[in-house]
């Protein structure tokens, strides 16, 4: 790197990092959650506005194959802590109910999404598998943010009742199925080293069978020479990196290896141990990592030039992203005998999709799914979905009844 391209990178990053902290701000005050005012800051910094200048101004294009890069670390180890987190959750809560609203969740978006795929793919599917664009597609309905949605009730004490953790479970069950149709959809959508990915399958398995056990193993070694946790830290990373590097070399994508390192990572009886670490990641992750993938994300947003058929197809997006997600969580509630009011809550949170929205489009772009209109509409449809959440909840399960909800779960669970 030249001296000039040095200064421009680390200008460039001290522009990222002070709007995604500025508008993360903002975005908290009127009641949204902070993800939302630092994709925003990408979208923003992107075409849509002066017609890409202030992009070509502070971000040269001789420096934003750096960013990418960074960009993309940033992806392998926000997927590692959301596979942590996700596996958690799944284990927590066993109950028909969550299982229930994550499959309603799932199949009707999924079925929706793929029949709307079926209209674009005339407009959009260019040179694509027909089938693994609409496979894709239907996927990419299916998505419920995991993190947004952890955060949303953290902020709200909704954590605290049994709606809450009935959400949490949902969205982590829910997540699982999406992420495990768009592998399905990568596989099958052609392309070179097709082959390769028949050995997704055994490696999925040495990983649960082989080599969590040996992690289990190494961290309970770890902690009985009275070593720290976070001494594990670069093991537990390299084991990542080289996860995220075999899922690439096969085709199907650094972000599921990164994902599945994280759901193997061991629970029963060293939990610290994985606390720690993800405790660690976290900051630099969400701090400086993601606001690098929201500008990177945003260089290819542009809705500053969408004709009548685009807005016309951003209301098809909208109607079945909403409608799919919303009546599959809230029927798949009220079949188990959830009460209107609580499916309606849970409803609203599944439809949340944020930053894991976020994350399936930008793979969908590099492999070819989505085009950059396409992909613009639909970066559109889910910071839409994820600002619904604060108003249609303040509404339904004000903060008053979320009070008196979690004192009374807190009275049923303490001893008598």
């Amino acid at each position: 790197m030249q001296a000039h391209q040095v200064e421009e990178l680390f200008l460039g990053l001290a522009v990222i990092l002070v709007l995604a902290k500025v508008l993360g701000m903002l975005a908290s005050r009127i009641g949204q959650p902070p993800v939302i005012g630092e994709i925003v800051a990408g979208i923003a910094i992107g075409p849509t506005l002066f017609h890409g200048q202030i992009a070509a101004t502070l971000f040269p294009t001789e420096i934003r194959p750096l960013l990418a890069s960074l960009a993309n670390v940033g992806l392998a180890l926000f997927m590692f802590i959301v596979g942590c987190e996700l596996e958690h959750a799944i284990v927590a809560e066993r109950k028909r109910v969550p299982i229930s609203v994550s499959l309603g969740s799932t199949v009707l978006p999924f079925a929706m999404g793929s029949a709307l795929a079926l209209y674009l793919f005339s407009s959009h599917g260019g040179q694509n598998n027909k089938l693994g664009f609409v496979l894709f597609f239907g996927a990419s309905m299916s998505v419920t943010a995991f993190p947004v949605l952890a955060r949303i009730l953290s902020d709200r004490g909704m954590n605290r009742t049994q709606v809450g953790a009935v959400a949490l479970a949902s969205a982590a069950v829910s997540d699982v199925l999406a992420w495990s149709l768009l592998a399905v959809a990568v596989t099958v959508s052609g392309g070179t080293g097709q082959w390769k990915t028949l050995l997704l399958p055994p490696f999925v398995a040495l990983l649960f069978l082989v080599v969590r056990p040996l992690l289990a193993r190494l961290s309970a070694a770890h902690l009985e020479r009275g070593k720290a946790a976070s001494e594990l830290l670069v093991p537990v990373v390299v084991g990542l990196f080289l996860c995220s590097w075999a899922t690439e070399w096969m085709g199907v994508h650094f972000i599921f290896g990164a994902f599945l390192f994280g759901a193997i990572m061991p629970r029963d009886g060293i939990d610290g141990v994985r606390q720690q670490i993800t405790t660690r990641l976290e900051p630099a992750t969400t701090v400086v990592l993601l606001p690098i993938f929201f500008v990177v994300a945003g260089f290819k947003v542009d809705l500053s030039d969408l004709g009548s058929s685009a807005w016309g197809q951003l209301a098809l997006i909208m109607f079945v992203a909403v409608t799919g997600k919303m009546a599959g969580a809230y029927f798949g509630a009220r079949l188990q005998g959830v009460p209107n009011r609580e499916a309606g809550v849970l409803a609203t949170l599944m439809n949340t999709r944020g930053l894991t929205e976020l994350v399936i489009l930008s793979v969908g772009l590099q492999l070819g799914f989505l085009d950059e209109q396409l992909y613009s509409l639909m970066v559109v449809m889910a910071v839409v979905t994820t600002m619904m959440a604060g108003p249609l909840l303040s509404a339904l399960y004000p903060r008053e009844q979320v009070e008196r909800d979690a004192a009374e779960l807190a009275a049923a669970s303490s001893p008598s």
